[in-house]
C-alpha cells in the first residue's frame, strides 16, 4: 500500500532533496508541504498548505499522514532575534510532533544538529537539545533524531561565513579520524536518503541518528 509524507522545510537545502527524492520513489502516492510561501512547478501528487507555521495547530485536520518529515531550521546569520529563532527551531518540529501524536501518524523524523543538548550553556545547542527532549517527549512509535555536522551542498542564499567554513573543513577533513570522524561534513543529499531509509524500516531501534551514522544508514537501500 502506497503512503503519504508530509515534509515541514522543503524550500529548504536538504528539505528540497528529499522532496524530491519522494516524489521519484513509487513508495509514496501523495506528499504534503506546510510551508509560508508556495513552491512553483511541482507534480500533482504534491499537496501544498500555506500559512504560518508557528501556528501550525491550524493546519490539524489537514496534518495527516504515514510519516512526517521536519527538516526546519534557521540560522543565527538569518534569524539573530534568540526569541524568534527558538520559535523556529524549537517551537515548529514540537508542534508538528505533537500533531502527529494526535493525528496517530507512527513515524516522525526530524533534523537537529551535531551538539544538541538541553543542558549546553551555548543557546543555540541548548534550544536544539530541547527540541529534542520534548519531541520524544510525544512518544510516537517510530521518532528518528538526525544530528548531522556541518551540512554542505549549495544554498541559493549567500552565507559568505558558511561557505568559508566549509571550504576550510573540506581542506582538513583528512585530519578527521577516530572521534574526530562525527565532524566531518555532512551531505544534504546523505540525510534525505537516511530519513528515507529509516522511515521505510522496520528493524533500526535507534531513536538519535549521528553524524557517523547518517552515511552508512544511507547505504542501506
Amino acid at each position: 500500500m502506497k503512503k503519504t509524507a508530509i515534509i515541514l522545510g522543503a524550500s529548504g537545502l536538504t528539505g528540497n532533496i528529499l522532496l524530491q527524492k519522494l516524489i521519484a520513489d513509487n513508495t509514496y502516492k501523495s506528499i504534503k508541504l506546510f510551508s509560508r510561501s508556495k513552491m512553483e512547478g511541482l507534480p500533482s501528487e504534491v499537496t501544498q498548505f500555506i500559512g504560518d507555521l508557528l501556528k501550525l495547530e491550524q493546519f490539524k485536520s489537514d496534518f495527516t499522514a504515514d510519516e512526517v518529515y521536519c527538516c526546519i531550521g534557521t540560522t543565527k546569520a538569518k534569524t539573530p532575534d534568540k526569541e524568534v529563532y527558538k520559535q523556529i527551531d524549537y517551537g515548529i518540529p514540537v508542534a508538528a510532533a505533537k500533531l502527529a501524536k494526535e493525528n496517530n501518524i507512527p513515524t516522525f523524523l526530524v533534523v537537529s544538529a551535531l551538539g544538541a543538548n538541553a543542558k549546553s550553556p551555548v543557546f543555540y545547542n541548548k534550544t536544539k537539545g530541547e527540541m529534542e527532549r520534548d519531541v520524544q517527549k510525544q512518544n510516537i512509535k517510530n521518532t528518528f533524531i538526525f544530528r548531522p555536522s556541518l551540512i554542505g551542498g549549495k544554498r541559493e542564499e549567500r552565507r559568505t561565513l558558511e561557505k568559508i567554513g566549509l571550504a576550510i573543513f573540506k581542506v582538513i577533513q583528512p585530519l578527521f579520524i577516530g572521534k574526530l570522524k562525527q565532524y566531518k561534513i555532512t551531505e544534504p543529499e546523505d540525510i534525505a536518503q537516511a530519513m528515507i531509509n529509516l522511515a521505510n524500516s522496520t528493524s533500526h531501534a535507534e531513536v538519535i541518528i549521528t553524524s557517523n551514522d547518517i552515511k552508512r544508514i544511507t547505504k542501506n537501500t
